[in-house]
């Protein structure tokens, strides 16, 4: 009865993890399913160290100091459920039971409520970074049961990424789903963040006809200013990698993009909270329409459109993609904390946004130098409402405007979709508008379903009907929504 902390799950993100908390000094007991894993993994990638095999969950859970706590890392899903089954008998009241895996946060939600109802604590995590991450340090975001963190907290927080400073990017997150949530919300933003650089690569492939060694140059160049980022950081790499031919492997890579589901979880949980993450929604729907590639090819031959290739200067117009790029990120991530701050309204979470961002300010998919600004802007601001808002973001935001809408108009004209520059761009002159259509769209919906409207010259929340044709009654509808 040793050990620190069981793992289960020796896929890649397990294995690592159980390497790195090894390596600060804790004494984790592993065990997968498929028992034969563990003695592979004690034999090659665990060999020399003070891990711990067992063989099966009663051995797995007699291993561990009390109280006890059990880390699973397994697919999300009904595997998750199965463990927790398999694990309360085993366990005792004040023992812990800890998802890293990828969760949906309403799962989570059922799971911390149905695991304290038996006596234990429960917490889930997102865990962010990848492999690379979880070996050398991710970006940690638990929730859960709070009576549980004082017992992770050490263990997480050592492992965890860290920042300039020395602060690790993990902090207690909230209660029950919050953790997943906000880990949620980061994938989302991720999908957008690279969308947007997609587009980029693609403005400057089609539109200027430029090398994939000449944009390695512009994305090494954007990563030493306002735009360092792990992904710009990859992306610069990727364009400068060669195929065994010598040629850019990149273009080699069939382009339809994959997902796991996290980045349509989040635009299903805006729609459900009425959030317009407009910018996450398009680069979810942009994945789903590069995967319709044999439909693409044929419609290709037959729907014409103008020539892509763009005759402005050249570094000029590079120079106004960054700051379509910084513009639209920015939009990005300011729809992501208002989806936030309104699913902590409807849960009851305390999100701390500042804090949130620092998580996220190292070790994950999405760091970069820009989140230490949006910590910065909840600093001076706790209640700051949109980061848009903010006077940093909103004279970067008027310093990129030109180039941005630049960007959008010359690449509508020369039929090149940039469906999350216009997108964020969009939204950006949405928010700003006073007065918006939806006077028309009101009188609309009560002309066809008598669905009222309020009028500017009276009180907020006084209703009225208007009988438009002569033919219909007095009487509004008040059961259904069109």
């Amino acid at each position: 009865m040793n050990a620190d902390i069981a793992v289960i799950g020796l896929a890649v993100m397990g294995q690592n993890l159980i390497l790195n908390m090894n390596d600060h000094g804790f004494t984790v007991v592993a065990y997968n399913r498929t028992v034969s894993k563990v003695d592979d993994f004690l034999n090659h990638e665990a060999k020399g160290t003070r891990v711990i095999g067992a063989h099966s969950l009663g051995e797995m859970v007699s291993s561990l100091k009390r109280p006890r706590r059990v880390m699973l890392m397994v697919k999300a899903g009904q595997a998750v459920d199965e463990f927790i089954e398999q694990l309360l008998p085993l366990l005792e009241p004040g023992d812990i039971i800890i998802d890293g895996g990828n969760s949906l946060f309403e799962d989570t939600i059922r799971r911390t409520r149905y695991v304290e109802s038996k006596g234990l604590l429960y917490i889930g995590t997102g865990v962010s970074g990848g492999e690379e991450g979880a070996r050398r340090g991710p970006s940690i975001m638990p929730g859960g049961s709070p009576a549980a963190w004082p017992h992770v907290q050490p263990i997480f927080q050592a492992v965890a990424a860290k920042v300039e400073d020395g602060k690790p990017c993990c902090d207690w997150v909230g209660e029950n789903g919050a953790g997943h949530y906000v880990k949620m919300v980061h994938n989302g933003i991720e999908y957008g963040d690279m969308q947007l650089i997609c587009e980029a690569y693609q403005l400057m492939k089609e539109g200027l006809g430029m090398t994939a060694d000449e944009m390695h140059q512009v994305f090494a160049e954007w990563n030493r200013g306002e735009l360092d980022s792990y992904l710009i950081e990859i992306t610069r790499d990727i364009l400068a990698y060669k195929d065994a031919d010598g040629q850019p492997l990149v273009d080699q890579i069939l382009d339809t993009a994959g997902q796991k589901g996290t980045g349509k979880w989040t635009v299903i949980s805006s729609q459900d909270l009425g959030i317009p993450i407009t910018l996450i929604a398009e680069a979810v729907y942009a994945r789903c329409v590069s995967a319709m590639k044999d439909e693409r090819v044929k419609a290709a031959r037959k729907l014409k459109g103008p020539r892509p290739r763009i005759s402005s200067d050249r570094a000029a117009f590079v120079e106004a993609i960054r700051q379509a790029l910084y513009a639209s990120k920015i939009v990005s991530y300011a729809q992501g904390y208002m989806l936030m701050r309104a699913a902590a309204a409807q849960h009851g979470w305390k999100l701390n946004y500042g804090g949130v961002a620092l998580m996220w300010r190292g070790g994950c998919i999405i760091r970069s130098v820009f989140l230490g600004k949006i910590k910065e802007a909840f600093e001076r601001n706790a209640k700051l409402t949109n980061l848009m808002l903010d006077d940093y973001f909103r004279g970067e935001i008027k310093k990129c405007q030109k180039g941005w809408r630049t960007v959008v108009a010359t690449a509508v004209k020369k039929g090149i979709p940039v469906p999350a520059f216009s997108t964020a761009l969009a939204f950006y002159d949405a928010y700003r508008a006073a007065r918006l259509p939806a006077n028309l769209l009101q009188a609309q919906r009560d002309y066809f379903g008598a669905h009222t409207y309020e009028r500017v010259d009276q009180p907020r929340g006084e209703f009225f009907h208007t009988n438009w044709t002569g033919r219909g009654g007095v009487v509004a509808s008040g059961t259904y929504n069109a």
